[in-house]
This record gives structure tokens, sequence and C-alpha cells, in this order.
């Protein structure tokens, strides 16, 4: 312990020795220092949140294909554009009247540096400029870091205003010229296809489409024609079961052949009715059947009392024979339409396979020409479809804007420079300084040595030091000495009040600033 305070002593003592070596090495580093970090501009940083959201008047398919939500990707490329910025730079006097185009360019890529756009989430962006302009002051920089995000704001909100208008008439002319160029080419198609047709006139079968559609179609007609004919077919055979167990005529007693009373006339005619409803599938529990069979209850009462009329009865036709006849006549003929139509369709099936058959090249030919004039018409459609789509996003365009721009937070107003911080390395530059002073003197008395002990000129030499003199300090070395450290305060004090200086000059030019 003892020998680690020995050395200790030394090194100090080794220091100390070399003390005015020491100021002038602290002097003279906080100088460079300091006059290097005077020479960096102060940098102001301005904020500003912007909100940018895409007109919803329209559906999401009607923007598909000329804007919607692909604008706010494009946004974060178009907010610092060139065209932009150059704007911008001309706005807040970057780029004064009569500049060179290096120049223009110079400032443009100093203000691309220095505004950052961080999208903070879908369609929210946080716009910063950082200006440290060193030809500017402080008051100038900050003043043109809040006045940079104010222009290039109100320069997009012009922008996208006029581009968005300008994008949908440059959509509905470059739609109007594709349109032009199908239609021409549509025509074409057709003309050739008339002259094919005309030419080859009993081979190729007549109708709209190919022939390979027009059997497909007649195929998938015929399918549908055979599940209504099953259909038809059970209802025919229902009507006729019902048909053979209804009679042809009915016997109603007390009733001529040339006639009867009047309520067995009605009663006959209710009965008919009733005989009609159960053809219908009618239930016992239906409204109707109970009506008809208390009025049947009732007419039967009448009868009874007209007593017997005269004759001893007779018979009369069967309306519901008659109405399931009707009907079975009426099921019949569409067994026998959907029959007929069928038929046909098959033969215009195997006419149209025996076409393609003896005469493959013109049957391919004719396909071809009909899958060229169906593409083409396709094409056609939807090109006349995404025209009126753009056509009514630009009159949406013309009562709202199509991209709203809406500041959240306006550019903040810097009061205090981002950077650099000068206190923190002022402070930085005094110790670096001061440890430069003492680190020098250490290694100049490794360099050149002495011995403070007279047992470390021992060990040094491993010579026996017989013994040592000491120092006589005269009153007039003393008065000189104390002189010299007076100096030496003085050098030291006045080095720290040169740093205390500056960080007053600092913060005074930061208020001067606010």
């Amino acid at each position: 312990m003892n020998g680690l305070y020995d050395e200790i002593r030394v090194m100090l003592h080794s220091v100390w020795t070399r003390r005015w070596l020491v100021l002038a090495v602290a002097w003279g580093v906080c100088i460079l220092g300091w006059l290097a970090i005077a020479s960096i501009p102060n940098r102001y940083d301005s904020q500003a949140r912007l909100l940018v959201d895409v007109n919803q008047l329209l559906s999401d398919e009607t923007q598909s294909g000329f804007g919607g939500r692909r604008q706010i990707d494009q946004i974060r490329e178009t907010l610092t554009s060139a065209s932009n910025l150059e704007k911008v730079a001309v706005t807040t006097g970057l780029i004064p009247a009569g500049a060179s185009d290096r120049e223009k360019a110079g400032a443009v890529a100093t203000l691309r540096t220095s505004i950052k756009v961080e999208p903070q989430q879908d369609n929210i962006f946080e716009i910063t400029s950082s200006i440290g302009i060193s030809s500017l002051s402080d008051a100038d920089n900050a003043k043109l870091a809040s006045g940079v995000l104010d222009s290039l704001i109100t320069v997009f909100r012009d922008d996208q205003l006029r581009s968005g208008r300008l994008d949908a008439r440059q959509g509905i002319k470059f739609l109007d010229a594709q349109i032009a160029d199908r239609e021409k080419a549509l025509r074409e198609v057709e003309a050739r296809r008339a002259a094919f047709e005309a030419k080859n006139v009993g081979l190729v079968p007549a109708g709209s489409g190919s022939p390979a559609q027009r059997v497909e179609a007649a195929r998938a007609e015929v399918n549908q024609i055979d599940s209504q004919l099953v259909a038809a077919q059970a209802a025919l055979s229902a009507a006729n079961s019902q048909l053979g167990s209804t009679p042809a005529t009915i016997a109603i007693p007390g009733i001529s052949a040339t006639g009867g009373g009047v309520a067995r006339q009605q009663l006959a005619g209710a009965q008919a009715e009733l005989s009609a409803m159960r053809a219908r599938g009618l239930t016992d529990a239906h409204p109707d059947m109970i009506a008809i069979k208390s009025q049947i209850a009732s007419l039967q009462a009448q009868a009874s009392r007209e007593g017997s009329g005269g004759g001893g009865g007779g018979t009369a036709q069967n309306p519901a024979y008659a109405s399931l006849a009707a009907m079975r006549a009426e099921r019949q003929a569409t067994v026998s339409a959907l029959t007929a139509r069928k038929a046909q369709l098959m033969q215009e099936i195997s006419k149209i396979t025996a076409q393609q058959i003896e005469n493959p090249g013109i049957a391919a030919e004719y396909d071809r020409i009909n899958g060229e004039y169906n593409a083409l018409k396709a094409q056609y459609d939807k090109l006349l479809t995404q025209r009126e789509q753009v056509r009514l996003r630009g009159e949406v365009q013309t009562e709202a804007d199509a991209i709203r721009v809406e500041l959240l937070n306006p550019p903040t107003k810097p009061t205090t420079p981002a950077a650099p911080n000068r206190p923190l390395f002022l402070t930085l530059v005094l110790f670096v300084g001061l440890g430069a002073g003492v680190g020098t003197a250490f290694a100049l008395s490794q360099v050149r040595p002495s011995y403070a002990t007279a047992a470390k000129l021992e060990r040094a030499s491993g010579l026996p030091v017989i013994g040592s003199i000491t120092e006589i300090v005269t009153p007039e070395r003393q008065v000189d000495r104390r002189k010299k450290l007076v100096w030496l305060g003085s050098g030291a004090a006045a080095l720290v009040g040169l740093y205390a200086l500056l960080l007053i000059a600092e913060f005074v030019q930061r208020g001067m600033v606010a």
C-alpha cells in the first residue's frame, strides 16, 4: 500500500514539475477545440404532422385503375420530388433570381437531405426539416426551418389538386384512344367474318358465335330440356292417372234428362266443384274444401225438401273430368314441344359436327375469326366500363378534392438548436484539454525521467545511495515561486473564465433566437 502511495506521489510530482507545460497544452487544445465547435453551424429542426386521405365517394373498384389507395404510396415519393423541392427553394429564397441550373440543383439536393418524411400510420406522415446553413444566422436558420415546411405543404396541396384532375382528363383521353383502336379492329374483324360467311355459304353454320360455341350452347340447352322433359312427363302421367280414375259423367237422383229442381242442379254443380278441388290436390282441411262441403250439405237438405221432381233420375257431364282432360291436353302439348325442341337441337348439333368433320379447315378458320372477334369485343366493353368509371371519378374531383390534405400539427417554431450540443461539447473540450496537458507532462516524465526520492534513484541505478541534500529555499526564491504560482493560477482561471464566457455567449445567442 505504501508503495502505491509513493508511486502516486512520484507521478504527481513529475506532473507538477512540468505544470507550465500542462497549462500550455490545455490552452492549445481548448482553443483549437472551441474554434472547431464554433465553426459548426447550429441546426434547427421543425416538425409537422400531415393527414393525407383519399376521397371515398367512389368505390374501390372505380378507383382501382387511376388512384385509390395506391395514391397513398405515391405521396411518399412525390412529397419530396425534385419539382416540389425546387418550388420550395424558390419560395423560401434559397434559389435567388437568375440562378444557374447548378445552383438550383445544389439547393434541391440540400433540401432533399434536410427533409425527412416518416409515415406514422397508413395515411399520417411526420415531416421534419433540419436547416443549418453556415452563411445564415441562427435566427434565419430557425425561421427557414419552419418556412420550408410551410412552403412544402402548400406546394403539395396545390400539386395534388391539379394533378388529380389532370390525371382524370389524361385517363379519359387515353381510354378514348384505346376505344377507337378497338372499335376499328372490331369493324375489320366483322368485315372479315361477313366476307368469310359469304364465301362459304352452306359450309358455315348460320347463327351468332363460333360453331364450337353454338354446339356447346345447344348441348347446354339440351341438358336443360331433358330435366324439363322429365318433369313434364311426370306431370302428364299424373294427369292420365287422375283422368282414368275420374268418371266422364255423374248420376244425379231425381233429375230427368230434361231437367230437375233448382236445388238439385246447384247440388250437382257443387259436387262437380268439390271433385275439381280434389283433383287440384286440396285436402279436406283447406278452407275452400270446408266451405264447399258445408254448401253441399245445405243443398242436399233443400233437394230432399223439393221431393222427387219427375222421372227416376238422370246423368250429367262430370266437370272434374272435363277439367282433367284440358289439363292433360296442356301437359301433353308441353311434352310434345320439349321433344320437338330437343330433336331440333340434336339435329343442329349433328349438322354442325358434320360440317366440321367434312370441312375442318373452314371450321377452324371460322372459329379463329370468331375467337378474335370475341376477344376484341370483351376488351372494347371493358374499356367502355373503365372510361365511365374515370368520368365519374373526374366529376367527383370537380365537386370535392380526390385527396384531402389536412394539417394535424402545424410546423413548429424552433427556439433552440437541435445540434450541436455546444454546452456539452465545450465542457468536453475543457476536460480533454486538461487531460491532454496532464498526459503530455506524464509522458515527458517517462521519456526524460527524474528521481524524486533517493530510494527511486537507488532502484533505477542499482547502486547504493549514501545520502541526499535538502534544497534550501531562500526568501528571494520563495517570493519568486509565489509569484510564478500566482501566474499559473491566473492562467488556469483565465482558461476556466473563457469557458464560462463561451457558455454565456451560447445561451445569450439562443435567447436572441427565441
